[in-house]
C-alpha cells in the first residue's frame, strides 16, 4: 500500500542529514534563501543537495516525514531574475523542520520554542522563522536547531 502523498508549494533541501522545507507565499524568496544554505554548506564542506523546488511531494512512511520531488523538475531551482539553474540533489530525504520566511515586521521577536506548523494533512514540523535578508542563513537555522534540541 502507497502512502498517501501532498504536493505542496514549498522548497526542500538536505544538509548533513537535516531536511528543510521552506514555505511562504510565492515570490517570497524560498528558493533563493534555500539556494543560499546549499551554498552556504557547501562552502563549510557540508554535504547539501536539493530536494525539490517549488513543488514537493510529503508524505509518511515508517513514522518519518518523507519529502520527493516530482521526476520533471528534479534537480532543477528556480533563481527568480536569474533563471532555473541545476543543482546537486536526492530523489528523496527526511524532513525534520520546516522554515517560514517573515517579513520581521508581522512576527514576534522571539517565536516560542515549541512552534509546529501543518505542512499537508495530519504533517507537521518544528518551525524556525527566518527573514529572507539573514546573512550565514544555514548557521541561523543550525543555531536555531542546536538552540530548540538543548531546550527539548
Amino acid at each position: 500500500m502507497t502512502a498517501p502523498t501532498d504536493n505542496i508549494h514549498a522548497t526542500a533541501i538536505a544538509v548533513d542529514g537535516i531536511g528543510l522545507l521552506f514555505l511562504g507565499p510565492s515570490g517570497c524568496g524560498k528558493s533563493a534563501l534555500a539556494f543560499d544554505c546549499l551554498a552556504e554548506a557547501k562552502l563549510a564542506g557540508l554535504p547539501a543537495a536539493l530536494v525539490s523546488d517549488d513543488r514537493v511531494l510529503v508524505f509518511r512512511e515508517n513514522g518519518e516525514t518523507i519529502a520527493r520531488g516530482p521526476e520533471t523538475i528534479r534537480g532543477l531551482i528556480e533563481l527568480r531574475y536569474t533563471g532555473i539553474v541545476s543543482v546537486d540533489t536526492v530523489a528523496e530525504a527526511q524532513l525534520h523542520y520546516a522554515v517560514k520566511l517573515v517579513s520581521g515586521n508581522e512576527e514576534e521577536r522571539l517565536p516560542p520554542d515549541d512552534e509546529h506548523v501543518e505542512i499537508a494533512m495530519g504533517l507537521r514540523l518544528p518551525l524556525i522563522r527566518v527573514a529572507p535578508w539573514s546573512r550565514f542563513p544555514l548557521s541561523l537555522i543550525l543555531a536555531r536547531i542546536r538552540s530548540l534540541a538543548e531546550k527539548g
